[in-house]
Order: structure tokens, then C-alpha cells, then sequence
């Protein structure tokens, strides 16, 4: 039996299909319990699949998920995905989903993801510019006889950039370059067949000239599963401005694995025009400076790591519950931006503390832990929200999901059935006419399973 609104494709919907893969499912599962059913999810797609297997796998495996993945190309389906549930007497039931255009899949899990209810949003903090930096000035460092010096040892027949390609570069990017940028590639060869002598000259493997780029935000995956929670905040002490990325961070090169160095022409309130900061690709707001100028950084005069400030996340962003604060009112501040509200171990919070904050964007909170989910409409600067399944239907019915959103997710029971999720989020994407999630049932028999 397969039930459909509106219908995945034909081929897509085949129980034969996915046969190989719910005996997987049962072979690969080690726990079995008498009268209770194998539970599993997954995803499959042209960027890749899970599967809930224990140890390696097999190439027999790997057969059954490439035939899979194939068949759904075919189709013209990016992904599916799919929970399982396979009883003891071989019956099973099969669950698919296909998120669409307007779901972020949740990484790494099988839950549904982020609904994204406007189209192209993007979370605060990617939106946010860096603050102007008038009065900044090269570090004292900076010594352009010294920089040109040490570059002239190191790449005596190096011919470099001239100035009309300088130029160029500048237009491309948007920006004028600092003089010890300008130096560095009126020193570096030129062009690709001459740059293996460049590799390391500044501590790095350094970029040519047409391969600069902007490490502004688009460079950092405005993903809302983390973004929304996240909190940019640049402290008054600050080297480097607590961003998702800068149009003043011009990256020249790279170092290790996820390790972008860029020159930085908006530095923070201490820090200096011109210096040498660290992207990490494990990170996704700030950097750390690695240098006060790009001379200290031909010379390995590097600056000590220092510790992060903004792991001390209070006032902008709070966690309420369990081991944290006890109280929202705890956490009411007119700085507040992100509140996560997890487990309780006594009553539900009120939302009350929390009306008239000017800044908060964000509010996550536990199936179950408020006590007025309608409060939530109070909250006029939120841009994202996530609820339990009952919290989301108690709006949905009153007719009050705040309008501000421009995304939401459902945090589901553990027992939660997928199809009322799905029904949820449905309804939530049809008040902003965003395009629906498709979803089918699929019902077969496997026979029972081998004894062991």
C-alpha cells in the first residue's frame, strides 16, 4: 500500500526497490528483542547516504546503496529520507520524505532539518558588516625596506605584478590593498609557472595574485541548524572583529587543512590595518591574528595564540535548564540575542521575562518546557524559532506563529511519528507559500528473518 501527497515518482515508490535495503537494516542490527520491531533511519542522494550499520562496510553493502542512489538520479530526486520500522514477522513499514528546496537537512541526522520560510535568509550574524575602523593604522611592525629585503633574499629572480595588475585586483575585489599586500606581490612571481618557487615564502602557501578572494560571509556556511544560535559580538579589547566574514579580509593563501590566512583591512578596536589573521574552517565566526603585519610574518614573528573571550557567551546568548541558568528571568538582559531553553527538571518557564527585549532573534526550547507556547508571539524580534510538535500545534491552531520568522524547526519526541512532523512543518511552510515537503508510505512483507 502506498499513500502520497503529492506523489513521489512511480519508480521512487517501488517496495521492491528498497527491499535490499530494510535487509540491511535487519541483518546489520545486533540487538535484537523478541515482539518488538528494528527501528532505523537514513538518507540517500547525490551528495551521499547513511545507513544505522555497525562496523565497516561491505561491498555487498555498498552494491545495495549505489543501486539506491542511482535509481534516484534517474528519477530526478536529489535525496530522500526515509525511517524504517521492520517487526519480527518480516512486516515492514517504510517512511519516505523528500525535503524540497525549502528545508536545510539536518546535518548529519535523520531528523528534518531547518525550515527556511523565507527564501535566501539568512541568519543575523551573516548579515551583519564589519563596524568602520577610520582611525586604524598599520601595526609598528610593518617595515616595508625590511618586508622587501627578506623578500629579495628569498626570490632573488621572482618577477612580479605590475601596477596596472595591482590595480585590476583592487577594482575585482572592491578595495585598496595594503601597502605591504601591494609589496608582497610586486615581489611574488607573477604568473602560475614561476609560483613553486613562492610555496612557504611567507609562512604559508601563498596564493597569486588573481586567486585572492574576500573572506566575507558567502566563504562560511550560513547553515540555520548552527547560525541562528550563534552570537557576534566584538569586545572592546578585540584584534580582530567577531564576524562571519569581512569584505576586508583578503585571503592570500592557506596553511594546513581549513586554514585560511588573510590580510585584514578591518581590524577590531586594538588591532592594526594590515595584519595577518587565521580563518579556521572549524570556526564560524572571528579569527585569530596570527601576526601583527605581514612582516612579522615573512620574519616567523608570529603572536601567541591567545584564549577565546567569547566562550563566555553571557549576556547576548544563554542557555536556561538543566545545569545552566534556573530561570529565564536569569537570562533577561536587553543584549540577549540567543536563549536556549533545554530539559527542566521541575515546572515549565514563562516567556514573560523575555517581552520587550529589543535584540532577541532566537529562542529554542525543549518539547514540553514552556508553559505558555502562545507567549512566543510576544517576542517580536524573533527570526527564529524552534518548538516541540505540541508547542507548534498550539500556534498553528491559534492562528499565532510569530510573522517575523524567516525560519523555524520542530525538535520531535523520541516517539514521535515522522508523518505528523512532517504535517507540521507542511502547514508551517504553507503560511509563508514555500514549496511543501513530499512524503510516502511504503508497505511490504520480508519474510521472517533467518535464526541465528
Amino acid at each position: 500500500m502506498v499513500e502520497q501527497t503529492p506523489p513521489l515518482p512511480s519508480s521512487i515508490c517501488d517496495f521492491a526497490m528498497w527491499e535490499p535495503v530494510l535487509r540491511l537494516l535487519r541483518a546489520y542490527d545486533t540487538e535484537r528483542h523478541a515482539g518488538r520491531p528494528i527501528r532505523g533511519a537514513g538518507h540517500m542522494g547525490k551528495n551521499g547516504w547513511s545507513l544505522p550499520l555497525r562496523g565497516p562496510v561491505s561491498p555487498a553493502c555498498q552494491r545495495v546503496v549505489d543501486r539506491v542512489r542511482r535509481a534516484l538520479e534517474r528519477a530526478g530526486v536529489d535525496e530522500i529520507a526515509f525511517t524504517a520500522e521492520i517487526w519480527p514477522t518480516g512486516r515492514a513499514t517504510l517512511r519516505l520524505v523528500e525535503r524540497g528546496p525549502a528545508v536545510e537537512a539536518a546535518f548529519g541526522s535523520p531528523d528534518l532539518g531547518v525550515l527556511v520560510l523565507v527564501e535566501g535568509a539568512l541568519p543575523e550574524p551573516w548579515r551583519r558588516l564589519p563596524d568602520p575602523s577610520p582611525d586604524a593604522r598599520p601595526a609598528p611592525s610593518a617595515d616595508l625596506e625590511l618586508l622587501e629585503r627578506t623578500l629579495r633574499e628569498r626570490l632573488p629572480e621572482a618577477v612580479g605584478a605590475t601596477e596596472e595588475e595591482i590595480a585590476d585586483v583592487e577594482a575585482h575585489l572592491g578595495v585598496t590593498l595594503s601597502e605591504e599586500l601591494k609589496l608582497l606581490y610586486r615581489m611574488a612571481p607573477a604568473h602560475w609557472e614561476d609560483w613553486r618557487d613562492a610555496f612557504g615564502v611567507v609562512s604559508c602557501e601563498l596564493f597569486t595574485l588573481d586567486d585572492l578572494y574576500t573572506g566575507d560571509v558567502t566563504s562560511r556556511s550560513p547553515r540555520w541548524e548552527f547560525a541562528a544560535t550563534e552570537s557576534a559580538v566584538t569586545r572592546p579589547d578585540a584584534t580582530v572583529q567577531s564576524l562571519a566574514g569581512s569584505p576586508g579580509w583578503i585571503v592570500i593563501g592557506c596553511r594546513g587543512e581549513g586554514e585560511w590566512l588573510a590580510v585584514d583591512l578591518t581590524p577590531g578596536p586594538r588591532g592594526h590595518l594590515g595584519q595577518v589573521i587565521l580563518i579556521h574552517h572549524e570556526q564560524s565566526i572571528g579569527a585569530e591574528l596570527l601576526a601583527d603585519s605581514l612582516t612579522d610574518l615573512a620574519l616567523d614573528q608570529l603572536r601567541e595564540e591567545q584564549p577565546d573571550p567569547s566562550t563566555d557567551r553571557l549576556p547576548v546568548a544563554a542557555v536556561v535548564g538543566t545545569r545552566n541558568l534556573q530561570a529565564v528571568q536569569d537570562a533577561a538582559h536587553p543584549a540577549l540575542e540567543v536563549l536556549s531553553i533545554s530539559e527542566c527538571d521541575g515546572a515549565p518557564f514563562s516567556l514573560t521575562p523575555l517581552i520587550g527585549l529589543p535584540r532577541l532573534r532566537t529562542l529554542t526550547a525543549r518539547p514540553g518546557t514552556l508553559t505558555d507556547p502562545l507567549e512566543t508571539i510576544e517576542l517580536t524580534e524573533l527570526e527564529f524559532l524552534e518548538l516541540g510538535p505540541q508547542e507548534w500545534r498550539v500556534l498553528l491552531d491559534r492562528g499565532a506563529v510569530p510573522r517575523t520568522l524567516s525560519a523555524a524547526a520542530i525538535t520531535p519526541h523520541d516517539d514521535e511519528d515522522s508523518l505528523s512532523i512532517v504535517a507540521i512543518a507542511n502547514e508551517l511552510l504553507a503560511l509563508w507559500n514555500r514549496p511543501r515537503i513530499i512524503q510516502a508510505v511504503l508497505e511490504g512483507d520480508l519474510g521472517p528473518a533467518a535464526q541465528r
